[in-house]
């Protein structure tokens, strides 16, 4: 049956069942307001209100008020069990047995209505008192038909009075709280006059739309969650899958499709929670089991859950954690709407706990009340959890099998070309597939190059949003700009080679094997202020064409215990997708001295100097410390590192050097004496800030830059360092030249 044929053949079902409805309440009105009523058939029995849902003892055939539906061909599809939390909870499969035999000639499929009795286990007088409720919705003479029945033109809605009149089996536990009506919200008490039997009686919104087939999410949950969808990738050439027992050949290529797309080892995830769901469907349970998806890569878990939900026949919805309601009674009511739907649709939650710090005492009261059906997405495994979890971890694609994506991604993208971005940027399948749709189609621009576009599309992609915890700095700096040693000079040139033919060394020459401690490529830059620590950082940043990212470390450390390594592992998992270069200034404040454990804070002082460590060898980009305090740092880190460059102070002939670089060519400059200014004992920093001041008072006086308003400057910053200031060091005059 069609999706068109099983609407219309609904619609006519609630046709039928909205006119008996209405007779039966013409046939209850008092006699005095009825004797215009259609006169009852059968007079003195009080039928049920839908005769096909009741086997009466003793009768035989069909009930001459059955209308035309047929049951399904096999049993609708197993929805799970309400929480069972001792409190007397109904459980939705616990469906009354008082269906009666049914026309073959009606439709294959149950009608909306007998989907919710059956699915949430109403029994006969259940049944009818939800469709009483919801056909005040649906027929606007319900309401009149309502207060003549009642004998009331105040009572024009239905109460419980009115049904336990109306139908046969009633019993006055329908309407306690524990029992499906009220606690899975298909019915809601108004306020009345204060009793139960005459207080108004009103059928959700939700479960209304549902009996007249609409099937959309209650619109309660559709501002708090969005739905998942399956990533659209470029398909890699693998051998198929095998097909699913009992799949639809449909089914199977769809599957299929979803799996190609996805790398071997999110596959392989995909199988394993499909497993785990087959495995369960003969469980009293009946419910795809609560899921945590593990790692650092929430692309990929979000391209696993969507595959895997929809090779179940699911739709999974995301929530993000913030979006979470803190208040108990909220909670359970989240957890109860959403718990109802994924009985009413086929759907799975998808809890994005990637930023969940402190949430653990939310969301696990969360996952208790909703029983399955769940996807988690965090980093770890939260400890104390209450049941044996189907925990996975969903690895980052490999950079072989980025590479593989980028090459079937376009045939413009070579194999050298797609190693480089594979090597440097860590990348889902479906951005990459993105990418290199926009940068190499019919639209693409013809400059600059194909690789400086992807390249930079790619950069652009993966920068990382730490502007609460490091601030990007954007710098033109060349080799040339840096006046170091020659020995300086050579260890830069070999940081910047190891980060880019990383790929060569470790995977296709075998180092990585053999490297325990991570291939994380750390670096200290030891040397007073000024000493051209910074620009060095912005000359590699230049040289490679990545970010530098100054991190902030007022925003980072904190004075709160575990508080740190939050942060540090915010910034590190942000950055790692580019391969940013970090640079923590003042590094010995962050990555000092190991203490001895006297308290607490010690202790977790250690822990953070250690996870640090931990994530720097771990690192896929270049962590650069800056410190002018070699001496404070603990020797245990400094051997962990791969470089250290130190900068010396500059020497006269270094600084010469700085003064005939400290003033861009368009500046009018008028006998200044490079030789002369070198005396002064200065780093790079100072005279670049010097040569700034200069040229304002120079463009103050309308005058080139001389060498007065140069020692005049000179001999402000020597004061504002707290320096003694010789005279004699700052006289000039042209005679001297």
């Amino acid at each position: 049956m069609t999706e068109s044929e099983w609407l219309d053949a609904n619609a006519r079902y609630l046709s039928d069942a909205l006119a008996n409805l209405r007779e039966r309440l013409q046939r209850c009105a008092p006699p005095q307001a009825g004797a215009s009523a259609v006169a009852p058939s059968g007079a003195g029995e009080r039928r049920p209100l839908l005769g096909f849902w009741h086997r009466r003892a003793g009768a035989g055939g069909a009930s001459p008020n059955a209308l035309p539906i047929s049951p399904p061909a096999s049993a609708p599809p197993a929805s799970p069990r309400p929480p069972d939390d001792g409190s007397g909870t109904p459980n939705a499969h616990d469906a009354a047995d008082a269906t009666d035999a049914l026309d073959a000639q009606t439709p294959r499929l149950p009608s909306a209505l007998e989907l919710i009795a059956q699915r949430f286990g109403l029994g006969a007088f259940e049944r009818d008192v939800l469709l009483l409720c919801a056909a005040m919705e649906l027929d606007t003479s319900i309401a009149g038909l309502c207060a003549t029945a009642q004998g009331d033109r105040a009572l024009a809605y239905p109460t419980f009075a009115l049904a336990l009149h109306l139908f046969d089996h009633g019993g006055w536990d329908a309407l306690s709280p524990d029992r499906a009506l009220r606690y899975w919200r298909l019915v809601e008490i108004g306020a009345g006059n204060g009793t139960l039997l005459s207080s108004p009686l009103r059928a959700d919104e939700r479960i209304v739309n549902f009996i007249k087939g609409v099937t959309c999410v209650d619109d309660r949950l559709a501002p708090l969650v969005v739905p998942l969808i399956v990533p659209l990738t470029v398909p890699l050439a693998t051998p198929p899958a095998p097909a699913a027992a009992g799949a639809a050949p449909g089914q199977d290529a769809a599957r299929d499709a979803d799996l190609d797309a996805l790398p071997a080892s999110q596959r392989a995830a995909v199988e394993t929670i499909v497993a785990a769901a087959s495995a369960r469907e003969n469980d009293s349970d009946s419910t795809v089991p609560t899921v945590w998806l593990l790692g650092a890569d929430p692309a990929g878990k979000r391209a696993v859950a969507a595959t895997a939900a929809r090779a179940l026949g699911l739709q999974a919805y995301r929530l993000d954690s913030a979006m979470l309601p803190a208040a108990p009674g909220e909670l359970d009511a989240f957890a109860r709407l959403w718990r109802r739907e994924s009985v009413l649709l086929p759907v799975m939650l998808y809890i994005d706990a990637e930023q969940a710090d402190g949430l653990q005492t939310i969301i696990d009261p969360l996952l208790s009340r909703i029983g399955g059906g769940v996807f988690v997405a965090t980093r770890h495994l939260w400890p104390n959890v209450a049941q044996t979890p189907l925990a996975i971890e969903i690895d980052r694609p490999s950079a072989s099998e980025q590479k593989a994506y980028w090459r079937a991604a376009s045939p413009e993208i070579g194999a050298a070309l797609a190693d480089t971005l594979a090597e440097q940027f860590d990348l889902n399948p479906s951005a990459i597939g993105a990418l290199a749709q926009r940068e190499t189609g019919a639209c693409a621009p013809a400059e600059p190059p194909l690789d400086q576009r992807l390249w930079d599309a790619a950069r652009a992609l993966t920068r990382p949003g730490l502007d609460l915890l490091a601030r990007r700095i954007v710098s033109n700096a060349l080799w040339d700009d840096l006046v170091l040693p020659a020995a300086q000079h050579e260890l830069l040139h070999q940081i910047a080679d190891q980060v880019r033919h990383r790929g060569t060394v470790y995977r296709d020459w075998g180092f990585a094997a053999r490297m325990s401690r991570g291939l994380g490529i750390s670096v200290l830059f030891a040397g007073a202020t000024g000493t051209g620590k910074t620009m060095a950082a912005e000359v590699l940043a230049n040289h490679l064409r990545l970010d530098l990212f100054r991190i902030d470390l007022s925003a980072v450390v904190s004075k709160y215990i575990g508080e740190t390594e939050a942060n540090l592992r915010r910034l590190f998992d942000a950055a790692e997708g580019g391969g940013a270069i970090l640079f923590f200034d003042e590094a010995d404040a962050l990555f000092g001295k190991r203490t001895e454990v006297k308290d607490s804070h010690d202790r977790y002082a250690n822990i953070e100097i250690n996870y640090l460590l931990q994530r720097m060898e771990s690192y896929r980009g270049l962590a650069v410390l800056a410190t002018n305090m070699k001496a404070a740092l603990d020797q245990a880190f400094l051997r962990r590192l791969r470089f250290i460059v130190d900068f010396p102070f500059p020497g006269a002939a270094e600084r010469e050097q700085m003064w005939r670089r400290a003033f861009p060519s368009d500046t009018p400059l008028a006998g200044l004496d490079y030789a002369r200014l070198a005396r002064l004992n200065l780093t790079g920093g100072h005279i670049a800030v010097i040569a700034v001041n200069a040229a304002f008072q120079a463009a103050r006086a309308g005058t080139a830059v001389t060498m007065p308003i140069v020692f005049n400057a000179a001999r402000v910053e020597f004061r504002k360092l707290d320096r003694p200031v010789n005279e004699t060091d700052f006289r000039w005059s042209e005679a001297a030249v």
